[in-house]
């Protein structure tokens, strides 16, 4: 037990902050001094973004100390990591550093243990209309990158194979790239505002994990249509292996997201473990929201959750008490 006190106590929010703090000025250093970079842009987000994240770490450190400062430095602490915490997949196109970053980013935000509002009706529509939106927009720039990398493996014409990678290149910087960090940020926003949460249901979970996966993905996707895209430049050029190894992540890539979006449909699994335990203490589940793909999840008999069991006036109460709140019909 006393061990176990001393480990939280080592391990803490306020301890945490200095090793992040620590931590963000050698990252910021590494990626700034790093001469190969292939995207300059994100070599520069990931300086400015980790010299602001070690500014931030040290003045928590302080704020945390003191019980005036405290509660608000938590709160601005839990919003900075939860949102750094995908921007950091954008920095990993600049160094693989980034890595060690997202794991104590994830310790620091697990160990501040956040409680987030439930959203109301207008904020929760507005929030769910971005999710789907950048959803289906990211479902079609996939299908379009896989359509360009199999062109540029196939095609015998030189200016159509290099145009081809062309662009892919731009096709992941300015839509893919930006599509997975608005994703995971409007997906966590809309799950954590609902009770239907992120670790609660099996299907919202598994939708959560491809989430996460697909920038991991990236990371070898990228350097991948670089090294096509200077290769192609040479008309006797081939794209060889790794032509058909792009072929291969963006057809992954396609099936991950087809995979969330009929997650989405069918929510298979039912609860988890903590799940089924808030389900014990009795707290009603009003909607339901999705993470990835952006798809709406409620059904269309008003039943509720799946492995929910309802009566004719079982959510009655339920209802009363979300419309007393001003957020409209549960479903």
């Amino acid at each position: 037990m006393l061990i176990r006190e001393r480990l939280g106590r080592s391990v803490g929010p306020r301890n945490l902050q200095v090793a992040f703090g620590v931590f963000a000025l050698v990252a910021g250093a590494l990626i700034t001094l790093r001469q190969d970079a292939h995207h300059p842009l994100f070599q520069t987000a990931g300086t400015v973004g980790y010299a602001a994240a070690a500014v931030l770490s040290f003045g928590s450190w302080f704020a945390l100390g003191r019980a005036a400062s405290a509660a608000p430095a938590r709160r601005i602490l839990i919003v900075f990591h939860l949102l750094f915490l995908p921007a950091q997949f954008l920095f990993l196109l600049a160094h693989q550093v980034p890595w060690l970053g997202m794991l104590l980013s994830t310790m620091i935000a697990v160990g501040l243990k956040p409680r987030f509002p439930r959203l109301g009706r207008v904020a929760r529509k507005v929030w769910l209309t971005l999710h789907i939106g950048i959803g289906v927009g990211w479902l079609g720039v996939s299908l379009a990158m896989l359509v360009l990398s199999i062109v540029g493996v196939t095609t015998d014409r030189h200016e159509v194979r290099h145009g081809a990678y062309v662009l892919m290149d731009t096709f992941n910087i300015a839509l893919a790239i930006p599509s997975v960090f608005l994703a995971i940020i409007t997906g966590v926003v809309v799950s954590l505002g609902t009770p239907w949460g992120l670790i609660k249901h099996r299907w919202v979970l598994a939708k959560l994990i491809i989430a996460l996966s697909l920038p991991v993905l990236a990371t070898f996707e990228g350097p991948w249509i670089d090294e096509l895209m200077a290769r192609s430049e040479d008309p006797a050029a081939e794209p060889g292996g790794t032509g058909i190894l792009l072929v291969g992540a963006m057809a992954l890539f396609l099936a991950l997201l087809w995979t969330a979006t009929v997650l989405s449909v069918f929510k298979p699994g039912g609860r988890t473990r903590w799940g089924r335990r808030e389900n014990a203490r009795g707290r009603p589940v009003e909607t339901a929201m999705t993470v990835g793909t952006g798809q709406p999840v409620t059904d269309s008999s008003g039943a509720g959750p799946r492995g929910a069991r309802r009566g004719p006036a079982a959510g009655r109460p339920a209802a009363r008490a979300h419309l007393a709140r001003g957020g409209g019909p549960p479903f």
